[in-house]
């Protein structure tokens, strides 16, 4: 493992998240803000190439997982070749996709050994669909859900919780998981420029949990031992065949353990999701400069918890958490 991936609370970063673009073919309402966003100029986005040299400097230094994410990645014409490219690196490839279109990438996914995919799907109402996406596409992506599950794909439904939304469909979503080998995972709602957070809005673990046992009892409820570095906190019912899970960002950060960077399409490097503080690799790439100085610095100006607002006053407080990017253009 290399120093330069390692910050000054000897979390080691392992976890680098690619996003391809911060184009979409959904409009989620807790991605997006409602009048859109600015988008990068064409010249100011990651090409293959770019995208590849920038990974694979990670990967030397010792990331071992790489995720792409959007965006939709799938929109990009050359996502196959990227895909391609990563591949042939020594690294775990994944991917996070809203499942439009994934049905045509399914023999490019399985030559590149993408084996785990990332489903975002906050309903399992077809309007209520509509509704937080401004798309009416849902029964195609439950029918790429279902595809990928037959194809052989570990697939993991990431599902955000907003009171008075969704929350009504918990039960719903775990039930999916008595006949279906998949994990659904519950994400607390986050505050990100122009989603309109409010924590009232946010659906705890606690009332997850909560809700769960109400429905199926303590005894069915079962605890399962958590990866290293997972972001969540992982359970069964007892004679189910997949799982679900709880990514807790909020209540119960998982900081101590963070082993995760992000890349954005354009570019620049983002040491936490919650953190407006940004790194320009791209540009001193293009400038035929060694991009590992930038790296180390960002990395050790790494904050010990959700980009220095360790409290829920100060995650709470707009001018904090308001000049970070709107969710499309981090990249999940």
């Amino acid at each position: 493992m290399s120093h330069i991936l390692t910050d000054t609370y000897n979390r080691k970063h392992t976890y680098l998240r690619i996003s391809l673009t911060e184009r979409c073919n959904l409009r989620c309402t807790y991605c997006m803000p409602s009048e859109g966003i600015q988008l990068s100029p064409k010249s100011h986005i990651m090409t293959f190439d770019e995208i590849y040299a920038i990974a694979k400097s990670f990967v030397d230094h010792g990331v071992t997982k790489i995720r792409l994410t959007g965006g939709e990645p799938l929109i990009r014409k050359d996502a196959h070749i990227i895909l391609e490219k990563l591949a042939s690196l020594p690294v775990e490839l994944a991917i996070t996709t809203n499942a439009v279109n994934v049905e045509r990438y399914i023999d490019t996914l399985k030559a590149c050994n993408v084996k785990t995919i990332n489903v975002s799907l906050d309903s399992l109402n077809a309007e209520k669909f509509k509704d937080i996406t401004r798309r009416n596409y849902f029964e195609k992506v439950y029918n790429n859900i279902l595809l990928l599950i037959a194809e052989g794909f570990k697939v993991k439904i990431n599902a955000v919780l907003i009171k008075g939304f969704n929350d009504n469909e918990i039960v719903d979503f775990i039930n999916l998981t008595k006949t279906l080998s998949v994990t659904v995972r519950f994400i607390e709602f986050m505050p990100f420029d122009g989603n309109r957070w409010d924590i009232k809005k946010m659906v705890s673990l606690k009332t997850i949990l909560d809700i769960t046992t109400k429905q199926f009892s303590k005894e069915k409820l079962v605890r399962l031992e958590d990866a290293q570095n997972d972001t969540s906190k992982n359970y069964r019912i007892e004679g189910y065949k997949g799982s679900f899970a709880i990514i807790s960002s909020v209540t119960n950060p998982f900081c101590d353990s963070c082993n995760r960077l992000r890349l954005t399409a354009n570019g620049h490097l983002k040491n936490c999701l919650f953190s407006s503080k940004e790194s320009d690799l791209l540009t001193t790439l293009r400038q035929g400069e060694s991009i590992d100085p930038v790296i180390k610095k960002a990395i050790r100006l790494k904050a010990k918890m959700r980009g220095g607002m360790d409290t829920l006053e100060k995650l709470k407080t707009p001018d904090l958490h308001s000049n970070n990017r709107s969710m499309i253009t981090i990249g999940g």
